[in-house]
């Protein structure tokens, strides 16, 4: 086991302990994150499954159990969760998932947030609703979080490369 692997199993355990003693949103973000870390380094389906759904858990409390707390962490939950349900859809391929995303983030678009407007985005990308992809892309380039590298390296926007509203969007951000 990876020394990387060990801390992150550790950190679990001990945000678990946490978890006994009082939750906070805060915390929740953090066990589901260290959760999703655990995904990407599993190379077993089954081992990503049950991360990803104790993520999902983790993440949907969060979002629900507490009655006040900061937007900004409303934010990174919901976008920490829209990347566990993404992540669901690369391993199963189903459109389902890409469904709940653009649930969760659709309502959350007028924070004007460039993780929100990504996450859209992609979820219409893989749902093949480029005009909704289109849409979703030219917000997310107008905000702060925007990333072009993000942009010409995801694998759901490469069908994008060739028409000429990605091409002048690219563009655009390079002036």
């Amino acid at each position: 086991m990876r020394q990387n692997t060990k801390q992150i199993i550790q950190r679990i355990g001990e945000t678990d302990q946490l978890f006994l003693q009082a939750n906070t949103p805060t915390l929740a973000l953090e066990r589901a994150d260290l959760r999703l870390q655990l995904v990407d380094i599993s190379k077993n389906q089954q081992e990503k499954v049950h991360f990803l759904q104790e993520a999902i858990v983790l993440l949907e409390q969060g979002r629900m159990e507490f009655e006040e707390m900061p937007m900004a962490l409303y934010i990174d939950l919901s976008l920490h969760l829209a990347k566990a349900y993404m992540v669901f859809f690369e391993i199963t391929q189903e459109q389902r998932y890409a469904l709940i995303t653009q649930q969760i983030m659709k309502p959350m678009s007028k924070a004007e947030h460039g993780g929100i407007y990504f996450y859209l985005a992609y979820a219409s990308a893989v749902k093949n609703e480029p005009a909704m992809t289109r849409h979703w892309l030219n917000k997310y380039c107008k905000t702060s979080e925007f990333e072009m590298a993000t942009l010409l390296e995801h694998p759901s926007f490469l069908n994008f490369h060739q028409e000429d509203w990605f091409n002048q969007l690219c563009q655009s951000k390079m002036h």
